[in-house]
């Protein structure tokens, strides 16, 4: 998008330049003269491109008015010039309406149709107004531009816009998703472990109240805190574990959830049903781990996860495009973990590219692991 909005924009500019050269070109002019309205034009469309990067930033707070009247001083001094030495001036017509473009892409709303306005008035006066020698469309002309190209740049500046607001949007849904998971999983945890961390704050505190008074009392205290410990440890241990070792299915639906979030379009092939429970958890933590590549390292903007069950072996490939020159190497610490997991049950992680800009994740694991 970015690229189409500068290559529309810039369009305009170059159509100028290819315009006017081919005027400085004829031999009309003498060389002070051509060299003052070359400078003129190399002038006007280097401040047009300079505050149309600005405008696609989205600045409309620092308006410089004096760069502003300074350029269509200029722009205005070569169509003055020029509109009483040729009858039909009609290149040197672009350089004020370019610049009067580029003062409504950059100038608040409240403000911006007085000032194109006033410029329109000035160039309209440039040109010499309705002159007798001119017919109407001569003089119109100028005008004609102007409204072409403020409507050709506010319209294509928009669609930029729009374009930044719904990647922001993107954005913004992805990282939801992961808060959304986190407070999950925070919840989970603090019903877990909040009864028992404060049932042994009080059975402390009294053990500490009976030390010297009741040793006996104390001990059994001291004994239930233990108890209560090692409780709310291997509950914390199953909550982890669930978190973790959540089946494929699970993960490959939660996946194309964040997908959707990013932008990125999914497709899921093979059953994940298939796969023998016993390698849910370790296939799941190889999608999970895709997942986390392809929004980190990639600009994907297609993924695809293949899952084939044959003759006693589970594959499970996970592969993106958009690839950025940063996908994860083979030491990468999330990586290395898969290849841990999957050489405790004879498996195997491959992992690199498949077509020029493609990305594969790949695990296969024995069925009767």
């Amino acid at each position: 998008m970015r690229r189409y909005t500068w290559w529309l924009l810039a369009s305009g500019p170059a159509a100028i330049v290819l315009l006017t050269a081919l005027q400085l070109g004829s031999g009309k002019y003498g060389i002070a003269t051509g060299v003052l309205l070359g400078l003129a034009t190399v002038l006007v469309i280097a401040q047009h491109v300079r505050h149309l990067r600005f405008a696609m930033r989205g600045g409309h707070q620092r308006v410089r008015w004096a760069e502003h009247a300074a350029t269509l001083a200029a722009s205005l001094a070569v169509l003055a010039y020029t509109s009483y030495t040729e009858n039909s001036p009609a290149a040197w017509s672009l350089l004020p309406a370019v610049v009067i473009a580029h003062i409504a892409a950059t100038t608040p709303r409240g403000v911006r149709w007085i000032a194109v306005g006033v410029g329109t008035a000035l160039t309209l006066a440039a040109n010499g107004g309705f002159r007798s020698d001119h017919q109407l469309h001569e003089s119109l002309m100028p005008v004609f531009f102007i409204a072409t190209f403020i409507f050709a740049e506010l319209t294509q500046l928009w669609f930029w816009q729009l374009a930044l607001q719904l990647d922001q949007a993107r954005h913004t849904a992805q990282a939801l998703a992961v808060a959304e998971e986190r407070l999950r999983f925070a919840a989970d945890l603090h019903d877990i472990q909040g009864h028992h961390l404060q049932a042994i704050a009080l059975k402390g505190e009294l053990a500490e109240r009976l030390v010297g008074r009741d040793d006996e009392a104390a001990r059994k205290q001291a004994g239930e805190i233990a108890e209560l410990a090692r409780t709310a440890l291997r509950e914390t241990r199953a909550v982890v574990q669930g978190y973790r070792r959540a089946s494929l299915g699970t993960e490959i639906a939660n996946a194309v959830g964040i997908f959707e979030a990013a932008g990125i379009r999914s497709t899921i092939q093979g059953d994940a049903a298939e796969v023998p429970p016993p390698l849910q958890p370790l296939f799941g933590a190889l999608v999970r781990e895709g997942t986390t590549n392809v929004l980190r390292h990639s600009a994907a903007k297609r993924c695809e996860v293949v899952i084939t069950v044959q003759d006693d072996e589970v594959h499970v490939r996970l592969r993106n495009d958009g690839v950025r020159g940063a996908e994860p190497t083979p030491g990468g610490s999330g990586l290395a973990g898969l290849r841990e997991r999957f050489a405790t049950v004879g498996g195997r992680i491959d992992a690199g590219a498949y077509d020029p800009d493609g990305f594969e994740l790949a695990g296969r694991a024995g069925v009767t692991a």
